[in-house]
């Protein structure tokens, strides 16, 4: 226990150790069961809207599921492009490294937004409104993306003070796993669950464009619809 303690802290202090070359294949592990837990704890949390009794509980277990799903299946989608750019730009032989500090910011993302959690709750019983709610927590993802940017760029340092080279490419990481992971975050709703509708892993309409859904709901909420 108090080894995943030193990780959490680790990972949020952006300590280079906990990527460094010694025992990095457990390191690494560590970083993955923490994306999971706490991922698992903030998508618990998001699939509470409506309550949590009878069938409701299915989304809360749907949710907590589908967050770390949904980092992992991003990451993945991204990978092969990054590791292509990072070849182009003559950064290769710094991947390794790379990889790790992506992952410890991903497992540092799915702490900061467990640590929002309460704050998606106290939305849940303070509204009703199922729109506001999808909102409301993009704006909880958005805020935890943001502030997990912190702990990839203290991890870059050693990187960007070798080579400057390694400022563009993290550029490039970040525009390309945003894009993706608003799509697939679309792809693999309901994440909240709306109350009037059976829980379900998936909706048939999966595949659509998430940007114009999300420019509609916008509009929508502020129509008053």
């Amino acid at each position: 226990m108090k080894t995943v303690f030193l990780t959490i802290d680790e990972t949020l202090r952006a300590n280079s150790r906990m990527i460094g070359r010694g025992g990095t294949i457990r390191r690494v592990a560590s970083l993955c069961l923490i994306m999971f837990f706490f991922g698992a704890i903030y998508g618990g949390v998001m699939g509470s809207f409506g309550g949590i009794g009878g069938e409701r509980f299915l989304q809360l277990v749907i949710s907590g599921v589908k967050v770390p799903l949904l980092l992992i299946i991003t990451f993945l989608l991204s990978l092969p492009s990054f590791f292509v750019i990072n070849t182009l730009l003559g950064l290769r032989s710094d991947f390794t490294f790379v990889i790790r500090s992506i992952i410890a910011t991903q497992a540092g993302l799915t702490i900061i937004l467990a640590s929002l959690a309460p704050f998606t709750a106290l939305w849940y019983v303070s509204t009703s409104n199922y729109k506001a709610s999808i909102l409301f927590n993009m704006l909880m993802f958005a805020t935890a993306c943001i502030a997990s940017q912190k702990i990839l760029h203290r991890l870059y340092r050693p990187l960007t003070a070798k080579d400057p080279r390694h400022l563009l490419s993290i550029k490039i990481w970040l525009f390309t796993y945003s894009f993706i992971a608003v799509q697939m975050a679309w792809v693999l709703r309901p994440f909240i669950g709306d109350p009037s509708l059976t829980p379900q892993f998936f909706r048939q309409e999966a595949w659509s464009n998430a940007y114009i859904a999300l420019a509609r709901i916008i509009i929508g909420l502020f129509a008053g619809n």
